[in-house]
């Protein structure tokens, strides 16, 4: 599996690169950033996938976040892929919440999205088989994490796939996209009206269908956010949770809005989650 080099820079004893490859699941190329810390060069570490959110790609989180710093203290390769499959040939649609920078971590089965926007596939199978292979990351110690639309693909996964993903984290999630205008808009684009086919894409229905995780799921959010109430709606995966029995964590946050100045502030409590939890894999 070839990986093509963009850019690499030092950055805190470690290397950030951009990278790009051919995916054979999107059928496009794909990019993606990765930092490796300094301890990477002489034993293999545990790694964490960050999901962006809507209209993102790679970059904003990896310029943003200040992730690079915690991430070299904790010993953590910290992966963050585009957020959609790009280019001339892949579907798109005018608006900023559909189309290219708004893939939302699901398998599209409708036309025209269904040959490219295979970005569920593309973090659970092809992601991870990448970086294993290009990157020194201990085998069983991988994380996944996102912000917004990210988020509810890290909840998604980290659901669905809890072999793969060992520690799960959210920042200001679409929890319930099912019930939400953003989530229902991209929905019924990419699966089409029959909301039985959205349900396995969407967090608080996973765990009321029975999805468990033997963790602690952590989500920070911030109380300022002027998606809260409208798009995001923690307090609905919380009740599910609740009723189900699994563990998790809602750290709200008085005064922070939905941007990367939020995301700056929590990052490293996020990334000190997974540590904790992948030093045990």
């Amino acid at each position: 599996m070839e990986l093509r080099t963009i850019s690499e820079s030092r950055c805190f004893g470690g290397v950030q690169g951009t990278y790009s490859h051919a995916s054979t699941t999107t059928g496009t190329e794909m990019r993606l950033s990765v930092f490796v810390p300094e301890q990477g060069r002489s034993r293999a570490l545990p790694a964490v996938i960050y999901l962006s959110g809507l209209s993102c790609t790679e970059e904003n989180f990896t310029v943003k976040a200040g992730a690079q710093r915690w991430a070299a203290e904790l010993g953590l390769v910290v992966v963050a892929p585009d957020t959609s499959p790009r280019g001339p040939n892949v579907a798109d649609d005018p608006a900023y919440d559909l189309g290219q920078g708004a893939g939302f971590y699901v398998d599209a089965t409708e036309s025209p999205w269904a040959p490219h926007f295979r970005m569920y596939s593309y973090v659970a199978e092809e992601l991870p088989a990448l970086i294993a292979d290009k990157f020194p990351l201990r085998p069983g110690a991988l994380g996944i994490m996102g912000h917004s639309m990210g988020g509810h693909g890290a909840l998604v996964l980290g659901l669905r796939e809890p072999a793969k993903f060992a520690s799960v984290s959210a920042l200001a999630p679409i929890v319930a996209p099912s019930q939400v205008p953003w989530g229902t808009k991209a929905f019924s684009a990419y699966l089409g009206p029959d909301q039985q086919r959205w349900r396995p894409y969407d967090a608080t229905a996973l765990v009321e269908d029975g999805h468990r995780r033997p963790d602690l799921i952590r989500i920070d959010q911030g109380e300022a956010d002027k998606f809260l109430a409208e798009q995001l709606r923690p307090e609905l995966f919380a009740a599910a949770c609740g009723r189900a029995g699994q563990a998790v964590e809602v750290h709200r946050h008085a005064g922070y809005d939905h941007g990367y100045f939020f995301v700056a502030t929590v990052i490293g409590d996020h990334l000190r989650h997974h540590a904790e939890l992948l030093a045990q894999r």
